[in-house]
């Protein structure tokens, strides 16, 4: 990335070292992205055609995590922002819902709504905090504001303290249970994502992006040309949480039920390893990540009461021998096909 990106016009040096551009990048990612959603949107004529409702089930739930490794990805990816708080954000947008509920407010474009401030707000408080800090310490501190939402959360037994709170029935549309049927909610699951898929990938190919990308890659030089690169971090880190929050939502529709284990530390860590599984940076990684990652988990589950070990021991080597992820290996072959 050159300075030249970033700036109205005048000839400036380099302020990053040149990355060798990906196959996935650009149109690459756009066709994977569209393959990915045409795929996800043909599944409910594959589950009546088998007769698997489950099927249509389980992959609504994958879809909320690969938005919410979505979100991350734009931290993570492209700002190198390590969080291990980000769970922290899903189990604030589900406690939205399940909260308004309670006291009879049920349109899921308020509950979203009330969702996406409460996010954006905790959001921008911590990152603000957090954001002062770098390298461990970022992620220390925020694994710490995760863990204090989580209590937070433990404690409010009007709500169902560390046992949760179950929901009487799935949000309405302006008073109509338009979510009730699994079918409906799949498809407004998938133009959700979609529609953050989109939109994030519009951010990051904006001037935005490039400053973000420009402080991920050297941060001094960012700041020598006269960038902030602490405003476009936090900016970043607080359209994340609002978009977690929006996966909180459809989790908690989703189960319906809410439980302070939504926003643990090992829900953020699952995040990440969804974010490097798939590949860092290129926003259609997360989803594929989120498919593999879930898909492997329920496989191995039905296989040995030990599944996590088998689950780690496979991470493991995919990290040794499969640089760039899902991403990057599908980047390769898709070299390999062309040369």
């Amino acid at each position: 990335m050159s300075a030249s990106d970033l700036t109205l016009g005048g000839e400036t040096p380099d302020v990053a070292p040149q990355r060798r551009p990906s196959r996935l990048d650009g149109r690459g990612t756009a066709l994977a992205a569209g393959l990915i959603f045409a795929a996800l949107a043909l599944l409910p004529l594959l589950a009546t055609a088998i007769d698997d409702q489950f099927l249509l089930v389980t992959a609504t739930r994958i879809m909320i995590f690969a938005l919410a490794a979505l979100s991350l990805d734009l931290i993570l990816g492209y700002g190198a922002l390590v969080s291990f708080g980000h769970a922290a954000f899903i189990g604030l947008g589900a406690y939205s819902v399940a909260i308004l509920a309670a006291h009879g407010i049920d349109d899921i474009l308020v509950q979203s709504a009330v969702a996406i401030l409460v996010c954006s707000l905790f959001a921008f408080v911590t990152g603000a905090i957090s954001l002062r800090t770098k390298g461990v310490y970022f992620i220390m501190i925020t694994l710490a504001f995760g863990q204090m939402a989580y209590f937070f959360m433990v404690s409010l037994s009007a709500y169902g303290g560390d046992d949760g709170i179950t929901l009487a029935a799935r949000s309405t549309l302006f008073g109509a249970p338009v979510l009730k049927g699994n079918l409906t909610f799949f498809y407004v699951v998938l133009a959700a994502l979609a529609g953050a898929f989109v939109t994030l990938r519009a951010v990051v190919g904006s001037r935005f992006g490039r400053v973000l990308r420009g402080t991920r890659d050297n941060r001094v030089r960012m700041q020598a040309i006269g960038f902030s690169p602490f405003r476009y971090q936090l900016t970043a880190y607080v359209i994340a949480g609002a978009i977690a929050g929006l996966a909180g939502v459809f989790l908690a529709n989703q189960a319906e039920f809410v439980s302070p284990a939504y926003m643990s530390w090992q829900r953020s860590g699952e995040l990440i390893v969804m974010v490097v599984l798939g590949g860092m940076g290129t926003l259609v990684g997360p989803i594929a990540g989120a498919v593999a990652f879930l898909l492997l988990e329920d496989w191995l589950a039905q296989i040995s009461e030990h599944w996590k070990l088998g689950l780690g021991i496979f991470l493991v080597l995919l990290v040794l021998f499969t640089r760039g992820g899902i991403a990057g290996f599908v980047s390769r072959i898709a070299g390999r096909g062309t040369s």
